[in-house]
């Protein structure tokens, strides 16, 4: 794995077992600033947000997103594609997703609090680990200070707890008088509009339409990333235009809500994964 220096939104990046491929892609950034060579882990990657309030740590449900631009996670690396929870693939390895979160609590979360903490740097907010199921145990890939995209567009949606009473916990000390937020059974799936060009050279300025039409689709609302009024027309300023979220039942109901959804909308060269939550929407 070659990554460039400084926060890219995943980009930037190349994962490979080609050496000559990471050399070439080094040398692209290294003029620009030094490079990160990092372990090549292989694995399912799963998200999972944390609360803190420098002490307590609660956490919230495990997402999967789908970082790679084109079907099949083919392509280069973006800030995320789609993304759907819950995981219940997670059984197999860990009997339960529950024993999953609780796991990686006692065994990433908490210790990083505790050390910060001992540290004098407390760290109170929301905590994102990107984590890879490997066959020697969970690893951590990145952690980042925020709620992560497109991952919380789908866990939001399932969570039943109020977030601003946990918010406010975790502002004023009081998480571990708070129980585990609770979520519903209920699936949610996202899938990105992306534009033109997106993830190395974007074409911005073109006008999106249909999104009334496909926000009347069940069990759809649509979440904007990179949008603008311009004279009265709506307008993709950036890579990532939009997210459209389907909740349902199952995962082919949340699923295909989403993809109905995203169909009706224009964006000329606009472009999105037709495979994000396949595999468990058929198995």
């Amino acid at each position: 794995v070659v990554k460039a220096d400084g926060l890219a939104a995943g980009k930037g990046v190349i994962v490979t077992e080609d050496r000559a491929a990471a050399l070439e892609h080094a040398s692209t950034y290294l003029p620009h600033g030094p490079v990160l060579v990092e372990e090549f882990l292989s694995g399912p990657e799963v998200s999972l947000f944390f609360l803190s309030d420098g002490d307590t740590v609660r956490p919230l449900a495990p997402a999967q997103d789908f970082k790679r631009a084109l079907d099949g996670d083919r392509g280069p690396n973006t800030g995320g594609m789609g993304a759907y929870s819950p995981l219940p693939w997670l059984t197999d390895g860990f009997g339960s997703v529950e024993a999953f979160v609780d796991e990686v609590t006692r065994t990433v979360a908490e210790p990083v609090i505790r050390e910060l903490d001992r540290d004098g740097t407390p760290f109170i907010g929301l905590l994102y680990a990107g984590l890879i199921l490997t066959e020697q145990g969970v690893r951590v890939i990145e952690f980042n200070a925020r709620f992560g995209d497109p991952e919380t567009q789908i866990v939001l949606p399932r969570l039943e707890t109020p977030l601003a009473e946990l918010l406010m916990a975790s502002a004023n000390g009081t998480l571990e008088d708070h129980a585990v937020p609770a979520f519903s059974d209920e699936v949610a799936v996202t899938v990105v509009l992306a534009s033109e060009g997106y993830p190395a050279a974007t074409i911005t300025g073109r006008e999106i339409s249909g999104l009334d039409e496909a926000e009347q689709v069940d069990g759809v609302h649509i979440t904007h990333a990179a949008t603008a009024n311009q004279d009265g027309r709506l307008i993709a300023t950036g890579g990532r235009v939009l997210n459209v979220v389907g909740t349902g039942s199952t995962f082919a109901e949340a699923r295909e809500r989403a993809y109905a959804a995203i169909g009706l909308i224009r964006l000329e060269g606009g472009q999105f994964r037709s495979d994000i939550a396949a595999a468990v929407a058929t198995s």
